[in-house]
């Protein structure tokens, strides 16, 4: 098992601000998810989502504040090697095999029978007939599942997901669901539609305008509805309340 300190906390932002040129990203986000926690990072486009997520994968640099995964900085070697990431439309080495891909990644990830473990994920997936299919051949549907997959290979402590049930029918969303589940991570998921997040979460994280409006769980969520409103109709008015 992985000692992720004293803490407890597994993902860690404190006044983050990010800005491209002279548009501000992030301005000033903190958040605190403890260890095994599941959270749903939700806003409209725009908000601050996938910056968020770049972030703590170490593939951007904020302008300010703390950013730990694990209890590391997200650009360092023992970060890297704890985190699994899915980008909004990932695209897989596509000259290379479904098979090969998975077997590929699961060696530079470190996965001790990269062989194995690529066959276990194409199973639970319903991937067998694709396994020797190139990636450029693949529809997107199972190009994402894929994705996923090479996400989760390596057995993470924290996962990272931008839209990760993009492309996915109901029963594959369902076996993801489940994958997620057997890894007892501390996930992350970013979204912008509230059903996916009931599916993958019990916390939720509101965000908007680059920054933290509302933080809380989706029972807590459901609490807060006014006169027979939905859970998305909720947010909505989040959101509109700090626009």
């Amino acid at each position: 098992m992985y000692d992720y300190g004293e803490s407890g906390i597994c993902i860690e932002m404190k006044e983050v601000t990010k800005k491209y040129d002279s548009i501000s990203a992030l301005n000033g986000i903190d958040m605190e998810i403890p260890c095994g926690a599941r959270y749903s990072l939700i806003g409209p486009n725009g908000a601050g989502k996938s910056t968020t997520l770049k972030i703590l994968v170490g593939l951007l640099k904020p302008d300010s504040g703390k950013v730990t995964v694990g209890g590391f900085d997200p650009v360092t070697n023992q970060a890297k090697g704890i985190i699994g990431y899915l980008p909004e439309d990932a695209y897989p080495y596509i000259n290379l095999t479904l098979k090969e891909n998975l077997e590929y990644i699961g060696a530079i990830r470190g996965v001790e029978d990269p062989k194995s473990r690529a066959m276990d994920l194409i199973e639970k997936l319903d991937l067998l007939p694709y396994r020797y299919t190139k990636v450029s051949q693949l529809s997107r549907g199972n190009r994402q599942k894929l994705s996923v997959a090479l996400a989760i290979v390596h057995h993470p402590k924290v996962i990272l997901l931008d839209e990760p049930l993009n492309y996915l029918d109901i029963p594959t969303q369902a076996s993801v669901i489940k994958m997620l589940d057997d890894l007892k991570a501390t996930y992350l998921v970013s979204t912008h539609i509230m059903e996916i997040a009931e599916k993958l979460s019990r916390n939720v994280i509101i965000i908007g305008h680059g920054r933290v409006t509302w933080n809380g769980t989706m029972d807590h969520l459901r609490k807060m509805a006014e006169n027979g409103e939905r859970i998305e109709e909720v947010v909505a008015r989040l959101m509109k309340d700090v626009a």
